[in-house]
Parts: structure tokens; C-alpha cells; sequence
């Protein structure tokens, strides 16, 4: 595995969001086999995208979210059932095997979302999460259905308002009270702009003006990936997300510059 500055013209970059692998993988009955499992599906991942260059992140530390509210994610199911013990040697294979990273406060699904819109490289995203498939522009592989999706910037932008205006319950989003995928998405689907201030009425009409915009803000900054400098800024402070590093599982030869 090498860090490497430059990648051959046309070759993709793998953006992985390990989360559910590591999920995937901790019901196994043992150490040995969950990493061979982890080992298997990356190796099967990147030969599917045809490329051996790639980026994986881990969620490594409560996020920002949990400051926004201190219910976020606390209905899952997962919340409730206590982790291996394997778990930690799970997270450790990665980062020493593989080279994934993490940043404090951010999960991962964050670090895909900002690196997918920040780096002049193609890119594939790689996550069975439906937040980083359909509300992220570009080409992505659910590695859990095998299946290749590339979502449109139009896609993108009604995906995030759908999930402001339903909330997410798998995460424990609260959204607008009785209004869910098929409410939303007849309220979308012929719109084409001002998202935003749609948004905000319809919360502003159910909850009344302060409440209303309380949560519609709420609920925007819980759904939302983090893109841009200014995102980050906005829920980090002066924190910075550094800058990509490209891992190959082999190294380039010079004519491949």
C-alpha cells in the first residue's frame, strides 16, 4: 500500500465509507475470519471499480451532530446492541492495513461527502448508505447490492430537501409531523428552485414562526453532508479537513505517470 501524489490519467478514485463494512463484518465468529471478510470485500470493491486507488474513512468519535441534538441516532438499533469486542481490532485492521483515516467530530459519510467535491480526480464513491448515494453528485457503488448508481445534481438537491421536509427516522431525524417519502416527494417533484424558502414555510405553517425555523435549522444541519469549506466552518469552527491522501495497493510504475 502506497501514498502516492499522482494517479495515471482516467484512473478512479475510491471513496469509501467503512461504516457499514465494519458492520457487515463483526458478526463473525471469529477475529481471523471478520478480517478476512474486510480484506475480501475492499479487494472485491476496487476490482469492481477497475481502479487500485482509493481513500477509506472511519467514524471514530461522537460527531458535531449530537451538540445539534442529543437524541441524534439514539432510536437506532444498532445503538442499543453492544459492540464485539472485536470491534476496536476491526477499526485497527483498517487504518493499519489499509491506510482508512478519520477526523474527530466528523463521520465518515462527512469525509467522503467533502472529498468527493473537493478533489479535481474522478471519483466513486463506495457506501450502501442511502444519504451519501442520493444526496452526493456523481458516480457511486453500493457495495452491498453491487450495484452502480450515479445520482444527477437535481436528484441531489431533492433528495436533501425530501430528508428536511420527512426527516430520517433511521437516524432518529424528526421531520415535519404526518409527512413522509410520498408527501415530500409529490411536494418536490415539479419544483425546480427555492428549496429552501419551501422548506421553511411548510415548517414556519406547522410548528408557528419560532419553532418552526428552530427546527427547520435543526433538522437541515442534522441531514446535511458536509461539501465545502464554508460547511465545515460553519459546524467545526476553525477546524480544517486535511487534504486527501490517495492509497494504491501497488505501486505505480513511471510510465503509468
Amino acid at each position: 500500500m502506497d501514498s502516492i501524489e499522482r494517479i495515471p490519467k482516467g484512473k478512479d478514485i475510491c471513496l469509501i465509507d467503512a461504516d457499514s463494512l465494519l458492520y457487515y463484518e463483526m458478526g463473525k465468529p471469529t477475529l481471523e475470519e471478520a478480517l478476512v471478510g474486510l480484506d475480501t470485500r475492499i479487494s472485491h470493491m476496487l476490482t469492481q471499480c477497475n481502479t487500485n486507488y482509493y481513500a477509506g474513512f472511519l467514524t471514530m468519535s461522537r460527531c458535531y451532530r449530537y451538540q445539534v441534538d442529543t437524541e441524534y441516532k439514539a432510536r437506532r438499533k444498532e445503538s442499543k446492541t453492544k459492540r464485539p469486542i472485536i470491534f476496536p481490532a476491526l477499526q485497527e485492521h483498517l487504518r493499519q492495513r489499509w491506510g482508512f483515516t478519520y477526523m474527530t467530530e466528523v463521520e465518515a459519510d462527512d469525509l467522503v461527502a467533502y472529498y468527493s467535491y473537493n478533489t479535481e480526480r474522478k471519483t466513486i464513491i463506495c457506501s450502501p448508505d442511502k444519504d451519501v448515494l442520493y444526496q452526493c453528485v456523481g458516480m457511486h457503488y453500493n457495495y452491498r447490492t453491487a450495484e452502480f448508481v450515479h445520482t444527477s445534481p437535481e436528484d441531489a438537491l431533492k433528495f436533501l430537501w425530501k430528508q428536511v421536509l420527512m426527516g430520517d427516522a433511521t437516524d432518529g431525524i424528526p421531520g415535519l409531523k404526518g409527512v413522509g417519502d410520498k408527501t415530500s416527494t409529490n411536494w418536490l417533484k415539479d419544483r425546480t428552485k427555492d428549496f429552501e424558502s419551501f422548506a421553511l414555510k411548510k415548517y414556519v405553517e406547522q410548528c408557528g414562526m419560532t419553532e418552526g425555523i428552530f427546527r427547520f435549522n435543526q433538522t437541515f444541519r442534522l441531514v446535511y453532508l458536509l461539501k465545502t469549506d464554508e460547511d465545515v466552518k460553519r459546524e467545526l469552527g476553525n477546524k480544517c479537513i486535511p487534504e486527501l491522501v490517495i492509497l494504491g495497493d501497488k505501486p505505480l510504475k513511471s510510465e503509468e505517470w
